[in-house]
C-alpha cells in the first residue's frame, strides 16, 4: 500500500522528574530533508537523531522538535564562587560603587561569563537525554508512518478512481477509432461526387483512395491507445504491490507517460467524439499528476 508524505507523530515520557517530548511533522518533498530542532545544550545530539529519522523515512521534508523539561535538582547549574568573588572584588574597587552611585545587582552578576556553569555531570546528562530522545523518535516515527499509511489509502482510492475514468474514456476511443477513417472516406466520396455532379464531369477514384490512405496514416492512434492501456495496467500494479517500498517517483514518471500518450492522441485525432474523450482523459491525468506528488 502506498504512503502519503504528509503526516504527524509524537511521543513523550516522564523519567526521573523530567518530561521528554518529541514531535515530528512531514510534508511533501522530492528528496529526504530533515530539520532537527533541539534546545541549545542538546544540539550535539542532532546528527544521531537525523540518522535515526533516515532509518524510518525515505522521502519528504521532515521537521523534528525535541524538548526536555527537567524539574529535578540535577538540572541546576552551578555557581562558580571564585569567579563571582573576583567580579565582586573588582566592582567594589570601582569609583561608582564606592561612592554609592551604583549598587551591585546579583542578577547581573550571574549573567557574567564564567559565573554560572553547567552541572559537573553535563556529559552524562546529555547521554541520558540522547538515549531517551532516540527511543521517543522511534515511537514518534511509528505514529507518523501510521498516519502516512492512512492518508496513503485515501490517495490510492482517488488514484484508482482516476484510472477508472481514463479506462472508461479510453475504451470509448478504442471503439470509435476504427470508424473515423470509414466516416472520413464516406464524407470525402460524397463531397467529391457532389462536386463532379455539379460540374458534369467524372473523377479519378484513385485520388480518393490515396487521400483516405494518407488521412488514415495521419490519424492512426492505435499504437497510442495500446501504450496508454499498458501504462494504466502498470500504474495499477504499482499501486497494489508497493508494500513498504516508496513508489512516488515511479508513479510520477508513469503519470508523465500517460500524459505524453494522451497529448499525441489529441494532436493526431480530428474526430470530435474522440477529442471529447481525450479531454476527459487528460483531466484525469492532471489529477493523478497532482496526487502522486503526495506519494512517498
Amino acid at each position: 500500500m502506498i504512503r502519503s508524505m504528509t503526516g504527524y507523530g509524537e511521543a513523550s515520557a516522564d523519567i526521573d522528574g523530567s518530561h521528554y517530548f518529541v514531535q515530528i511533522r512531514s510534508l511533501n518533498g522530492k528528496y529526504f530533508k530533515a530539520s532537527v530542532r533541539l534546545q541549545e545544550e542538546f544540539e550535539a545530539i542532532e546528527p544521531e537523531l537525523e540518522a535515526n529519522l533516515r532509518r524510518h523515512v525515505t522521502r519528504g521534508s521532515i521537521t523534528l522538535k525535541a524538548t526536555v523539561a527537567d524539574d529535578s535538582e540535577q538540572a541546576a547549574h552551578e555557581i562558580n564562587i571564585a569567579a563571582l568573588d573576583r567580579y565582586v572584588t573588582q566592582f567594589e574597587q570601582s569609583y561608582y560603587v564606592k561612592s554609592g552611585r551604583v549598587a551591585i545587582e546579583i542578577g547581573s552578576l550571574l549573567r557574567l561569563p564564567g559565573v554560572v556553569q553547567p552541572p559537573s555531570d553535563e556529559g552524562q546528562r546529555i547521554g541520558r537525554v540522547k538515549d531517551v530522545f532516540v527511543k521517543l523518535t522511534d515511537e514518534a516515527c511509528r505514529n507518523l508512518l501510521n498516519m502516512r499509511a492512512t492518508e496513503g489509502q485515501s490517495l490510492a482510492e482517488d488514484l484508482r478512481h482516476q484510472l477508472d475514468v481514463i479506462s472508461t474514456h479510453l475504451e470509448e476511443v478504442r471503439k470509435r477509432a476504427p470508424d473515423v477513417v470509414t466516416d472520413y472516406e464516406a464524407r470525402l466520396r460524397h463531397r467529391i461526387d457532389q462536386l463532379l455532379q455539379d460540374a458534369g464531369a467524372s473523377g479519378d477514384r484513385i485520388e480518393i483512395i490515396r487521400e483516405v490512405a494518407s488521412y488514415a496514416e495521419r490519424t492512426d492512434i492505435a499504437e497510442e491507445i495500446s501504450r496508454l492501456g499498458g501504462h494504466l495496467e502498470q500504474f495499477r500494479t504499482l499501486l497494489e504491490s508497493a508494500g513498504d517500498k516508496p513508489v512516488g517517483r515511479t508513479l510520477d514518471f508513469m503519470a508523465q507517460e500517460l500524459l505524453r500518450e494522451a497529448n499525441t492522441m489529441s494532436s493526431k485525432s480530428m474526430d470530435t467524439r474522440i477529442s471529447r474523450s481525450i479531454v476527459e482523459i487528460k483531466g484525469a491525468i492532471d489529477r493523478i499528476k497532482e496526487q502522486v506528488q503526495n506519494v512517498e
